[in-house]
């Protein structure tokens, strides 16, 4: 059932988002924003990776509609629509080496169907990339300039060549079709709603600190991150939308860490007795990860606001129930 056309109590029609992938973890985080400031929200998700716990207490939102659906399919919506985030796509290694085909068609055929439909819409159109298009970098920190350097063929790069063929197709649909598209690189992000068992660096740790296990970092150690808490990624991300900038644009924390820090600051923040243990570090594994900010600093006046020792708190927080609860 399509959701009524509605105006607001100033008179204005209330604006329709269609997010992509709105049952995962980034996804329902920005549905969850989206409505807090009038938005009518459709989510598309075919639960491969995302949930319906993470937007359960949405239900009887007369605001909000779910649609379970594969986005490589042919997307028909009735009503008009102003905004599509393009947020479907697994996005763990643990995904997309199980899913590699699927993880390739979402960014192939499933970019093609949103980007379809915001321009059926004369919708605006934002693509999540990721900083993946970067590979294993030979320039840090990371500007939206860099190319890249990529494995098309290693065991990252279904999902990095499905990032970067997305972003061709979102800048041809651009320059043909005159659709007005945004592009987003994101770096590493945590926060609540993520899955305990992804593969991820974040839930990984903690879920193995919570539990009292063996903490297990690849390598030695010194390979860095820099870990963006999930509400400072998605306000910039709104930003980019609600933005002139064509171009795509880095939203991380240039805050930069090794992956043993890391392990140690997940120790401090849960009080666990765990060690840390060390394992080969596995193929194309990028040594260096920050972004360049400069971008986001200047036509978004945006940058992190939320600290690690805070962010942690309420990922743990998040986490320590389901953990019991296993």
């Amino acid at each position: 059932m399509a959701l009524a056309k509605r105006k607001s109590t100033s008179g204005r029609r209330v604006k329709t988002s269609v997010v992509t992938g709105g049952a995962g973890f980034l996804g329902s985080h920005l549905v969850d924003l989206l409505l807090s400031r009038g938005h009518r929200v459709i989510a598309i998700d075919n639960l491969v990776t995302g949930s319906v716990n993470n937007i359960a207490h949405l239900a009887g939102n007369t605001s909000f509609r779910f649609i379970q659906q594969d986005v490589t399919e042919y997307l028909f919506l009735e009503g008009s629509v102003d905004y599509v985030w393009h947020f479907a796509s697994p996005a763990s290694p643990v995904d997309y080496l199980e899913l590699p085909i699927q993880t390739l068609k979402v960014g192939s055929l499933g970019t093609h169907k949103a980007l379809g439909l915001a321009k059926e819409k004369g919708a605006r159109f934002l693509l999540t990339s990721t900083s993946e298009v970067y590979g294993d970098p030979l320039v840090h920190p990371q500007p939206e300039t860099y190319w890249g350097n990529v494995n098309p063929i290693g065991p990252r790069g279904c999902y990095d060549e499905a990032k970067r063929f997305a972003e061709a197709l979102t800048i041809a649909y651009r320059n043909q079709h005159r659709l007005e598209t945004r592009i987003v690189r994101i770096f590493n992000t945590y926060g609540p709603r993520m899955r305990l068992r992804d593969g991820r660096v974040v839930p990984a740790f903690i879920s193995q600190a919570l539990e009292g296990l063996p903490i297990t970092v690849f390598g030695d150690g010194s390979q860095t991150r820099s870990f963006c808490y999930c509400s400072d990624l998605i306000e910039g991300i709104y930003r980019l939308m609600m933005s002139e900038v064509a171009d795509p644009v880095n939203i991380g924390n240039p805050t930069e860490m090794t992956m043993l820090e890391f392990a140690e600051a997940v120790i401090r923040a849960t009080r666990s007795r765990s060690r840390i243990v060390f394992r080969p570090l596995p193929q194309d594994d990028p040594k260096q990860r920050r972004p360049d900010i400069a971008r986001a600093r200047k036509h978004l006046a945006w940058a992190p606001r939320v600290a690690l020792r805070e962010g942690l708190r309420d990922t743990i927080a998040y986490f320590r129930p389901r953990v019991r609860s296993r």
